[in-house]
């Protein structure tokens, strides 16, 4: 296996572990979003720009969930105080 290959393994691998985790904390959101991002740039440098483009999006809606679930978070926590 090159090292292409080896990359677009640990962007996936990343991608399943992170969303498997979601509902532990909004941080492996944040991290999900960031494997979708590395997932993307693996199928534009591969050539698969349709997975590329697709991971993109995915990367933004990931994005927009963390941001809604970090506020939710400190919202709880000012509801504590």
């Amino acid at each position: 296996m090159d090292a292409l290959t080896w990359f677009g393994l640990f962007a996936v691998s990343a991608m399943l572990l992170t969303y498997s985790m979601e509902e532990r904390s909004h941080w492996f959101v944040l991290g999900f979003a960031a494997a979708c991002a590395l997932a993307s740039v693996y199928g534009f440098i591969q050539g698969a720009w349709p997975f590329g483009l697709v991971e993109a999006v995915w990367a933004g809606v990931a994005l927009k969930r963390w941001r809604s679930r970090r506020r939710a978070s400190q919202d709880c926590g000012e509801a504590l105080k």
